[in-house]
C-alpha cells in the first residue's frame, strides 16, 4: 500500500517528502520551488517577526524558515542536538521548529500551559538542551528560581525575552547554512502526551514515522475531486500541526493558520477567508457550535471538517454540518501522540442524526491495523469491553529517557493505547473509555456524556469522573455559566441512577490540557479536595 500511494502522490522534486521519510525542515523548500505563490494566511502576528506580516507566500515562509535556522546555527545550533521550544501560542512555534529541524537538530515542543515544576523535570531528561522562550514564561521560570544555566546550554528568546536570554533578532541570518537530513529512524522531533495522569512523556517522532502517518491522509485527499483553503486550529506545537501543513505546502491547499479561537474572531477570519476544509480539536467544534446560527454564516463555505485526537460529540458533529451551504462531509479520525491516525469515518449531513458518538470508525487505507484484547478471557463487547491496540511503522520511535515505560505499552509490535472498546459485528471501532478513567458499574462515562449533552441544549461541557469514595460525579458546565436547570438535569438523567447530583463550576475552571482535553484526575482531585465547584440544591 505504501509503495502505490508514494506512486501516485504528486511530489515536489525535493527529499522533503519520499517514499520513507519525511523532513520537516525542508518542507517549505520543497513546496516553494513548486507552488512559491501560494498564500499563507495567518489571523495574527508572528512574535518571532512581527514585521513579516499575515498575508505570506509559500516562498516567504520558505525564506523565513531558512533565515531563522541561520540565526539558529550562529547561536551554536548543531546537528543532533535537542532545542526546546516553549512559548505562547503562535505559528511561529511551527516556524521555529522547523526552522530548527533543517539544521539536524532536534525541535522539543514543549507547552507553555506546563507550570515551572514539570518543565524542569522535562528539561532534565534531555542531554541540556537550548532553550527558545518568550518573556512571560522566562519570568515565570526565573521567579520560580528554575536553574536553567544547569538545566540548557543556553537560553534564545523570542522578542523581548529580558534578562538573560539571547534575542534572536539580535543574530544574523544573513550567511546560508546548507540543510541537514539525518537518517530515517534517528530522532527528527519531540513533542509530548497530554499529561492527563501526571507528568507527560516525551514522544519521539523519527522521519521514518511521520511519513509513514501522512499515508492515509494522502488516500484520503486522493478522493477529493477539488482541493480549497484549509483552516487549521491545532496546538501549533503538536505532531499533528506539522502533518498537516506539511500536506498543505506539498499537495497545494493554501492553509490559513488560526490562532484566536474564540468564536466572534473565528466567525470574522472564516466569513472573511471562506475555508474549504476546517481541522480543529473536538472541544474547540463544539465550543464553536454557536456559530453554526450567526448571521455571518463562517461555515458556509466548508465543505470538509476534520476532528482528531479524540472522539467528538454526535450533536457538535450535526449543528456544524447543517450550517454549511455544501454538501459537507465531518470526518472523524481516531489516534494519539504515539500512535497517529489509527482509524476514522466521515459523517454526512443526512445520516448525522443516527451518529453514535462511541464510534470512531475503521482503520484507514495505508493506517493501522487495531485489534481488541480481552481483559478477563472474555470475548471484548459493549458490555465487557476489551483493550485497544494498535501495530503499524507510524508508531512512535520510544519516550525520551523512558525506554522501559515505552516497551511496557509494546506487545510483538502492538501497541497498547490505554483505551477500552470493542467492535461491532460490521467492525467499526467504538471507544468506550480511557483505561484509567473508567468507573465501576458506570459502563461509558463518555457515552453519557454525549447523550447529557445531546439531550440538555444549555450544557457547554460535562464530564463524569469519579469521586472521592468512587462515585460517578457530573461535572457540567453551562453556556455563559447560567445556572443549571435542576428539573431538567434530573429528566435528562433519570436513566443513569449511578450518578450524584451535578457538581456545576464556571467553564474556564475546567482544568485541560493544551489540546483542550480534560484533565480529569485533576478534577477528581479538586472535587476531593471540595476545591472550585457548587453543588446544585
Amino acid at each position: 500500500m505504501s509503495t502505490l500511494l508514494y506512486r501516485l502522490t504528486p511530489r515536489p522534486d525535493h527529499a522533503a517528502l519520499h517514499r520513507k521519510g519525511l523532513y520537516l525542515g525542508v518542507v517549505p523548500q520543497a513546496a516553494a520551488r513548486v507552488r512559491g505563490a501560494m498564500p499563507v494566511v495567518l489571523d495574527h502576528d508572528l512574535d518571532v517577526l512581527p514585521d513579516a506580516g499575515r498575508d505570506l507566500t509559500v516562498a516567504q515562509l520558505a525564506a523565513h524558515v531558512a533565515d531563522m535556522a541561520n540565526r539558529l546555527a550562529v547561536a551554536g545550533v548543531r546537528r543532533g542536538g535537542h532545542v526546546v521550544i516553549c512559548k505562547a501560542p503562535n505559528f511561529d512555534l511551527w516556524l521555529l521548529a522547523t526552522a530548527v529541524e533543517r539544521l539536524g537538530a532536534v525541535p522539543v515542543m514543549l507547552s507553555h500551559h506546563l507550570d515551572s515544576e514539570a518543565l524542569s523535570a522535562l528539561l532534565a531528561r534531555l542531554d541540556r538542551p537550548y532553550l527558545i522562550t518568550d518573556g512571560p514564561k522566562l519570568g515565570s521560570l526565573t521567579e520560580d528560581a528554575v536553574d536553567l544555566d544547569t538545566l540548557t546550554r543556553g537560553v534564545l528568546g523570542v522578542g523581548d525575552a529580558g534578562p538573560g536570554a539571547v534575542p534572536l533578532a539580535s543574530l544574523d541570518g544573513s550567511v546560508p547554512v546548507r540543510p541537514v537530513l539525518r537518517g530515517l529512524d534517528e530522532p527528527a522531533m519531540i513533542t509530548h502526551t497530554s499529561g492527563t495522569t501526571g507528568l507527560p512523556k516525551l514522544v519521539v517522532h523519527t522521519p521514518r514515522t511521520m511519513r509513514s502517518r501522512l499515508r492515509p491522509q494522502i488516500f484520503l485527499l486522493g478522493l477529493m475531486r477539488k482541493r480549497g483553503t484549509v483552516a487549521i486550529h491545532t496546538p501549533f506545537g503538536h505532531s499533528r500541526t506539522f502533518a498537516a501543513m506539511s500536506l498543505c505546502l506539498l499537495q497545494g491547499m493554501p492553509p490559513l493558520l488560526v490562532n484566536n479561537g474564540t468564536p466572534d474572531s473565528v466567525a470574522t477570519f472564516f466569513a472573511a477567508q471562506r475555508p474549504w476544509l476546517i481541522e480543529a480539536l473536538p472541544n474547540t467544534f463544539l465550543a464553536w457550535e454557536e456559530l453554526a446560527d450567526d448571521a455571518r454564516r463562517p461555515f458556509a463555505s466548508v465543505k470538509y471538517f476534520s476532528s482528531t485526537f479524540d472522539a467528538i460529540h454526535p450533536r457538535t458533529v450535526r449543528r456544524l454540518l447543517h450550517a454549511s451551504t455544501q454538501r459537507a462531509q465531518f470526518f472523524q479520525i481516531y489516534g494519539q501522540s504515539e500512535v497517529g491516525p489509527a482509524a476514522g469515518r466521515p459523517y454526512f449531513r443526512r445520516f448525522a442524526h443516527r451518529m453514535d458518538g462511541r464510534c470512531v470508525g475503521y482503520p484507514l487505507p495505508g493506517s493501522a491495523q487495531v485489534r481488541l484484547v480481552s481483559r478477563d478471557g472474555q470475548r471484548p463487547s459493549q458490555d465487557n469491553p476489551g483493550f485497544i491496540e494498535v501495530r503499524w511503522d507510524g508508531i512512535a520511535k520510544t519516550y525520551h529517557g523512558e525506554q522501559e515505560r515505552y516497551d511496557a505499552n509494546l506487545t510483538d509490535g502492538w501497541w497498547r493505547t490505554g483505551d477500552v472498546g470493542y467492535r461491532t459485528r460490521f467492525g467499526c471501532l467504538h471507544m468506550l473509555d480511557r483505561e484509567f478513567d473508567a468507573i465501576d458499574g458506570v459502563g461509558s462515562s463518555l457515552e453519557i456524556e454525549d447523550v447529557l449533552l445531546d439531550e440538555l441544549a444549555e450544557l457547554a461541557e460535562v464530564v463524569v469522573v469519579q469521586g472521592p469514595d468512587g462515585e460517578a460525579v457530573p461535572v457540567v458546565c453551562t453556556h455563559h455559566d447560567e445556572p443549571l436547570d435542576l428539573g431538567r438535569w434530573r429528566t435528562a438523567t433519570a436513566g443513569y441512577p449511578q450518578l450524584t447530583e451535578p457538581v456545576q463550576i464556571p467553564l474556564a475552571e475546567l482544568p485541560r490540557t493544551a489540546t483542550l482535553k480534560t484533565r480529569r484526575v485533576e478534577l477528581s482531585r479538586r472535587l476531593a479536595a471540595r476545591l472550585p465547584g457548587t453543588v446544585v440544591e
